[in-house]
């Protein structure tokens, strides 16, 4: 069983940056694929970027390439999505989840959220 703490999140004027934090504990992080979803309000959960556990590929959705960098420090079985140029369209409540691949869905295993508000 693992579980996902995820931190980081924010209040942040457009511009500026966030680096979000997905601890794991009950398992190590490097048997697994961990991605990085978001939610606005009303709308559906999407996927941001996710990094494979099988050849360390990095995926990203195309409205964050070039300013979101997920990588995973596996002394501390964290995950982190760097996130710079934040635009309003970024705010929501990011969530990470983790499964044996990148094909992550409702069952896998999630963390409670982190708010992230790009506002000014």
């Amino acid at each position: 069983q693992v579980q996902l703490v995820e931190s980081g999140g924010g209040l942040v004027q457009p511009g500026g940056s966030l680096r979000l934090s997905c601890a794991a504990s009950g398992a190590t992080l490097d048997y697994y694929a961990v991605g990085w979803f978001r939610q606005a309000p009303g709308k559906e959960r999407e996927a941001v970027s996710c990094l494979s556990s099988s050849d360390g590929s990095k995926y990203y959705a195309d409205s964050v390439k070039g300013r979101f960098t997920i990588s995973r420090d596996d002394a501390k079985n964290t995950v982190y999505l760097r996130m710079n140029s934040l635009k309003p369209e970024d705010t929501g409540v990011y969530y990470c989840g983790a499964a044996y691949s990148c094909d992550i869905r409702n069952d896998a295993y999630w963390g409670q959220g982190t708010q992230v508000t790009v506002s000014s």
